[in-house]
């Protein structure tokens, strides 16, 4: 897929019928939690992030949300409730989880994991409540 000169406006082809190369597009990312859209299918999108660190407790009432890790180990933390039992899924290379709608979650990695996130078009990355400074803008393509 070759770039378009507005990164936050889908290409013509939305990354259909093609080779995406996630490897060489994680390679574009500057920073960690900035993820970038690859492909969209129907009304979800693709994007790959970097991540390290911890992120911030949020969760989406109306939609799951899909992580497949590519490389590197993700922990992700989650609660149905404010004040429930926490519970831990560790993800390696090769494994994905959901998240469902609903459930409180927080992604970490003590090392840089390299991962592909699969969401509904418009997903705000912190979730539902008050935007924070690891908020991003949505659509936008690497």
């Amino acid at each position: 897929m070759t770039p378009t000169a507005n990164p936050t406006a889908a290409p013509a082809e939305r990354g259909q019928s093609q080779t995406i190369d996630l490897v060489e597009k994680i390679g574009r990312i500057e920073g960690h939690w900035q993820p970038r859209v690859v492909a969209e299918m129907n009304d979800y999108q693709f994007k790959v992030v970097k991540v390290l660190g911890d992120f911030p407790w949020h969760l989406h009432a109306d939609t799951d949300e899909t992580f497949l890790v590519l490389d590197g180990e993700l922990r992700i933390e989650h609660r149905a409730s404010p004040h429930g039992e926490t519970s831990v899924i560790v993800l390696r290379a090769g494994q994905m989880a959901v998240v469902p709608k609903g459930v409180e979650h927080r992604p970490s990695a003590e090392h840089e994991v390299k991962m592909l996130l699969i969401e509904p078009r418009g997903v705000v990355n912190t979730g539902d409540g008050a935007k924070g400074e690891r908020t991003v803008a949505n659509d936008q393509w690497v």
